[in-house]
C-alpha cells in the first residue's frame, strides 16, 4: 500500500511541468533577443538644487548592440547618439563629441544600459553587482557599483520591465539627485 502511494506521487510529481525558475541568466537571454527598436520616453530628472523636477520626452532608437539615439522633442529639440564609444549631443545648432573610452566612469555608466539593452551579462558584472526580483512578466534587476570611483557618480540603476523589454530606468546619483526614464517601445 505504502509503496503503491509512494509510486503514484513519484508519477504525478514526473507528469507535473517544470517551472523553469527565472533568473538574472534568463532575464538577460531574454534581453538579447532584442535586436533593436524605438520607443517614446519621459525623462524626470529630480535635481536637489530645483523646486520642480525637469520632465523632457521624445523618442529613442537602439541598434543592437552598441547603437543608441535619443532624440528628445520637449521641451527643447537635442539630441544623443552614442555609437560604440563615440558620444555625440546636439543642442542649439551646436555639436559635442567625446569618445568614452577615455572617461572609463562615464563609459561604465553607459554600458548599464546598453548592457541591459543587449543582455550583455558580462559587460554589465564587469562594473556592477547585479540583483534580479520578480518574474519574467515583472521584474526589477537593480545595478549597484562595484568599483569607487563609479560610486562617486552614481548610488544604483534600477530597471523594471516586463518580458524582454525595459520599460523604466531610474538612476540615483551620490549627490542624491535621481533620473526616471519611462520607456514604451513603438509597434513597427
Amino acid at each position: 500500500m505504502i509503496k503503491r502511494l509512494m509510486l503514484s506521487l513519484c508519477l504525478a510529481c514526473a507528469a507535473l511541468p517544470a517551472f523553469a525558475t527565472f533568473d538574472i541568466t534568463q532575464l538577460m537571454s531574454d534581453l538579447a533577443r532584442h535586436k533593436g527598436g524605438k520607443a517614446r520616453f519621459v525623462e524626470t530628472r529630480y535635481l536637489a538644487v530645483l523646486d520642480k523636477p525637469l520632465i523632457s520626452s521624445g523618442e529613442m532608437t537602439y541598434v543592437a548592440p552598441d547603437r543608441l539615439e535619443k532624440q528628445t522633442l520637449k521641451p527643447k529639440v537635442e539630441s544623443m547618439v552614442l555609437d560604440k564609444d563615440q558620444l555625440t549631443l546636439a543642442r542649439d545648432k551646436q555639436t559635442f563629441s567625446i569618445n568614452l573610452a577615455s572617461q572609463p566612469e562615464a563609459l561604465a555608466f553607459v554600458d548599464s544600459i546598453r548592457g541591459t539593452l543587449s543582455g550583455n551579462r558580462a559587460a554589465l558584472e564587469k562594473n556592477y553587482a547585479l540583483h534580479l526580483s520578480g518574474a519574467s512578466d515583472k521584474w526589477v534587476l537593480t545595478l549597484l557599483p562595484r568599483d569607487e570611483k563609479i560610486a562617486n557618480f552614481v548610488q544604483r540603476i534600477v530597471v523594471n520591465g516586463n518580458r524582454g523589454q525595459m520599460r523604466q530606468i531610474e538612476y540615483l546619483q551620490a549627490d542624491g539627485d535621481r533620473t526616471v526614464l519611462s520607456i514604451e517601445p513603438i509597434n513597427p
